[in-house]
This record gives C-alpha cells, structure tokens and sequence, in this order.
C-alpha cells in the first residue's frame, strides 16, 4: 500500500483462466416438476488473481482494461450508499466464457456485456460474469455495471471510502479501489478513467485529472473528471466536500488546484503556496513534472497516514494545523507525496513485492529535500536507517521481498524496510556508484518508465547499464538479503540493538 505513514507521536528523521473455457465442464439432466431442461453445469465460481505474491486474490487474468468511467450520485449524506454505474472497456488476451471484476462492497442491480444482459454471482471478493455469448481473444469489449458503493463498512474491512467531517475522499492503497468501485484491482493493469460525480448543490466534488464540466440540474451538479495519463486503481482519487478550490500556477504553467474545507481556506494558503516551489524543486532533480496537473487534498478526517493518490495527493489536515510538527517536517512529507507522482504514479510497480522502488525513492527525496532545505543530514539519517535496518529486515523481510501482510491487517507491508530501510539501499547505490551516475540514474529510470509499470529487476539492469559495470552481485544482498551489507564509504557503521524503550510508531 502506498501511503506515507507517519507517526501520532513525534516526527521521525523522518488469480488459467476459469477464464480460459473450460475444457472439462460436466453436464447434468435436472428434472422439475414443470419440465425438463438441458443445463451445462460448469465449474463453481471462485475468486481468481494475477499471481502477486503479497495480494493473491487482486487482479483477474484474461483482460486489459484500457478505461473505466465511472459515474457516482452522492446523496447529500456520507452514511448511505452512492448510486453507481461503472463502465469499463477492455481488450480480452484470452478466450473467455466468463470473466472476474474484484468488487466487494455494494449492491450489484446489473450487469451487461456488450449491451446484453449479463449473468452474475459473487465469490470472494470477485464479481463473476457470465456473458450471453463468450469472448473471443484480442476482441474488444464493454462490461457495464450498475451497483451501490458504500462508504459504511466494519472494521475488518480496511481502506477505500474515507468519511469526512463533510463528505467523503478514497483511500484505495493497496487492495480496496474494489471496495468503491468493480474493477481490475492490480497496479500492473492501468487504464484511463472518467469520473462523473453528481452532489446536490452546495457540495464541490474533486477527481483526478482535469475538469470537463460541471453541469447543473435543478437542486444536484454532475462534474466531470478526466486523466490524460493511464492510472492505477489504487490512485483514484474522488473528493465531495462543502470545499474550496484553490488554483494557481506551477512551473510551465502547470495548473495547481488544492483542494481545502472551505472554512479554513485561508489558515491553509500559506501551506498551499509552499506547492509550485516544490515541483519546480522535485524537476531540479527528475526533470519534468510527468502529469497534466497537480494538487493537495486536505481533508478533515483522521486516517493516520497521507497518500499519493495520482494528481491528487491525500492529506489529513491535522498535519497542517498540529503544533507538534516542525516546519521543515510538514514540507518533507509533502515532498514525500510529491514524489511518488513520479514514483509509484508514473512509474508504478508491477507487483506489490516492487513498492520499495515507490516508498524508497520517496523516502529518499523526503531526506534530500530536508537535508538541503531545512539542513537535516542525509548522512544522519542513513546512519540511524543502517543501525535499525537489521532488526527491520527481520520483522519485514528485505525492502524488495517484504513479508506478507498480517492476516487481517492488509496494509501491514507498509513496514519501515520498505521507506528508510529502501532508502538506504539507493544511499548505498549512490556511494557505489557516485553521486554523478546516481543522479543520472534516476532521470533516466523516470524518463524510460513514464506511464508504465516497472520492476525492481528492471531498476538492476538499468543501474548496471549507467555504472557501466555489473551491479547485480552489489544490489542483491542489499535488496533481498535478511542481513545489511557493509556500507561503502563507512566501514564504522554497524547495527544496533534495539532501544530500551521504542516510542510508538502509527504505521499505515
């Protein structure tokens, strides 16, 4: 899941195919007091995946999604359910009699394939379709569903809709964009989305992307969203709140639209002003900005965690207006975000086990902007990740094979092997390599990925190619290892025991 946990305390240094037809279907003879009917008996329904290690049941095989538009009627209140209908148009990559959309909380009215009725069971955390007629490979087909997507859930059940003090915002991170909406739950399939989300008047609704509208009809608004980059679905982004909407210009021209609760619009500004210094700050090191807009989303509820949600990041509010928290602390962590729009946003991992290429290098651009902003030690900070890096690796497993989640906790990946633990590993590449061929590194790992999903072996072979000498015998201890390698440059560095008394961390 990729959320910027942060701690309540004190700031830190920061499922081939069922798809595929059944070659071995059983056929039955029931008989009924009212006639006899030949019925082909194909095997139950069952939750599938893509075959991601940490998350087995996300994604579905047989499909690329290529766009969802998905329209939400928002009822003036965020403890009922938001009337629904999600489209998705898709290339097939297999012949497929039936087909699976991870869903698991609403109501499903309907289903149509291609414009006819379609057939429909749950299993799992799956919808399963039946069409009227199979699909045939590389054809291209259009699945609607109409549904409810509720925002009320029990503990349990973690992520997705976030309730607001005055609406609601999502927070789909890692496994529950299929909590809100049917969908092809897995970063490695990304699509462009459409959003339409109708609120009575008064409320101001917020998507990723750019607006396309926003029509009123009598006593509700419908306004129209649209990405001009393929997302993930843990990305999306949907706020409806009695908000502001603040724009501005960013470098280029970019447009900047922060989204605020309108009471506090002005408190905020000086924080939201802090935004086109940043990026320009963020292109210094990557170049250019990789999306057609950027902006803030401070809402008023208390989730515990800030996340990258593309174009649109997820703040909780609290951290703008908690004393506690430094100045230069509230930055990085907007830069940690800010960050992610180009790792994990634009170059996004194609399994859940490559998040530390996400975590990490927004890890590591926390640090550096800290350290040269507000002249806190990269140095020192990757000194104290190099002491706790051990007993990290031992709770989490290594920053590129993290253990699975805690059953019951599905965001629990989110451990610290994966932020400083990861950020140490690109602290140990830059020693290895030089500061020059790091730097270098970097722009061309975000230039070549733009818009795709990458893996961590894919980051080995181009670091291998810009040192011009083979890193793999380097980068794999230090990526999969259950020990950390000596660092370079610091032979005094060692790990440490841990602390008598550990302050507690707020993780998610």
């Amino acid at each position: 899941m990729l959320l910027t946990p942060r701690p309540r305390t004190q700031p830190p240094l920061t499922r081939r195919r069922i798809l595929r037809t059944l070659s071995h279907r059983k056929a039955a003879l029931l008989a009924s007091a009212v006639s006899v009917c030949l019925v082909a008996a194909a095997a139950p329904a069952e939750p599938l995946g893509v075959g991601d290690r940490l998350y087995p049941y996300l994604g579905n095989p047989g499909y690329d999604v290529a766009s969802y538009d998905i329209s939400l009627t928002y009822p003036g209140t965020n403890d009922q359910p938001l009337q629904a209908v999600t489209t998705i148009d898709a290339w097939t990559t297999d012949d497929l009699e039936r087909f699976n959309l991870d869903f698991a909380r609403g109501t499903v009215r309907s289903v149509q394939v291609d414009g006819r009725p379609a057939r429909f069971t749950s299993a799992g955390e799956d919808l399963v379709v039946t069409p009227e007629h199979p699909l045939s490979e590389r054809s291209w087909t259009r699945i609607t569903v109409r549904h409810t997507s509720d925002p009320v859930y029990g503990e349990d059940q973690q992520g997705g809709w976030v309730r607001t003090s005055d609406g609601l915002a999502m927070a789909n991170q890692a496994d529950a964009a299929h909590l809100v909406f049917p969908c092809n739950d897995h970063p490695s399939d990304k699509a462009m989305f459409t959003f339409r989300i109708t609120a009575p008047n008064g409320y101001t609704a917020v998507a990723n992307g750019l607006p396309a509208g926003a029509d009123r009809v009598g006593r509700t608004t419908t306004w129209t969203y649209r990405t001009q980059h393929p997302m993930a679905t843990e990305l999306a982004q949907v706020s409806i709140g009695r908000s502001a909407v603040v724009h501005r210009e960013g470098p280029h021209g970019l447009p900047v639209r922060d989204v605020v609760p309108a009471g506090d619009r002005k408190a905020l500004e000086p924080w939201l002003a802090k935004t086109p210094g940043q990026i320009a700050w963020m292109e210094s090191k990557l170049g250019h900005y990789p999306f057609e807009t950027y902006g803030v989303l401070m809402a008023q509820a208390d989730t515990g965690f800030e996340l990258e949600t593309q174009t649109l990041s997820l703040f909780e509010k609290g951290l703008f207006t908690e004393p506690a928290y430094p100045k230069w602390y509230i930055e990085s962590v907007m830069v940690h975000e800010l960050s992610h729009q180009w790792f994990g946003d634009s170059v996004t991992p194609r399994s859940w086990s490559d998040v530390w290429l996400n975590e990490g290098h927004a890890t590591w651009y926390e640090g550096l902007y800290a350290e040269e902003t507000a002249h806190r030690p990269m140095e020192e900070r990757m000194k104290a990740a190099y002491g706790a890096s051990d007993r990290w690796r031992q709770a989490g497993g290594p920053p590129a094979r993290p253990k699975p989640p805690v059953p019951g906790q599905k965001i629990s990946i989110f451990r610290p092997n994966i932020y400083d633990g990861a950020a140490l590993v690109l602290y140990a590449l830059r020693q290895e390599i030089g500061r020059s061929a790091f730097e270098r590194l970097e722009r061309i790992w975000v230039q070549e990925h733009r818009d795709t999903t990458a893996t961590t072996s894919d980051f080995v072979r181009l670091a291998t190619a810009v040192a011009g000498r083979d890193l793999r015998g380097f980068l794999t201890p230090w990526l999969y290892g259950e020990k950390t390698p000596p660092m370079p440059g610091h032979p005094d560095w060692k790990p440490l025991p841990p602390p008598k008394t550990a302050p507690p961390r707020a993780r998610r």
